[in-house]
């Protein structure tokens, strides 16, 4: 039967970037993915991808950043002050921090510029303004 919107289904899958670079995979977790169909937990291209799949069925697509993490948007790059930062450690251009949110939340911010005073963060996600790569195989639906 044919996957739709609304499933909860079960995939494999390997995510690799246009260099080959695998950055994630159901086996690195250790178990497949378990989500409902077009629910918005995934990103839009994954969502979509799946509709109309059957179980055992194997597919590959690309998906362009829009369809992904989107494009990197310039109003997340900020330059905060050093002694908001509150690490004590040496601060280093691609270091990755965690940044709390009001709600208690963090989430990853990496590091473009430090000088004495200032600290220039890139709050993009990671793969944003990214092609990826997925091989996905259906295993329950």
């Amino acid at each position: 039967m044919a996957i739709k919107k609304g499933d909860k289904i079960k995939v494999e899958y390997e995510g690799k970037l246009e260099s080959g670079e695998v950055f994630d995979s159901s086996a690195k977790q250790g178990q497949p993915l378990e989500f409902e169909v077009g629910s918005g937990q995934l990103i839009k291209g994954f969502d979509e991808a799946v509709i109309g799949m059957e179980k055992g069925e194997e597919k590959e697509v690309t998906l362009e950043p829009k369809d992904a993490y989107g494009d990197p948007n310039p109003q997340l790059v900020k330059t905060v002050p050093k002694d908001k930062i509150g690490i004590e450690q040496e601060l280093k251009p691609g270091q990755i921090l965690g940044v709390a949110l009001p709600n208690g939340s963090q989430f990853p911010a990496k590091i473009l510029e430090v000088n004495d005073k200032e600290v220039k963060l890139d709050m993009n996600h990671p793969l944003a303004g990214k092609k990826l790569e997925f091989k996905i195989k259906v295993v329950e639906c």
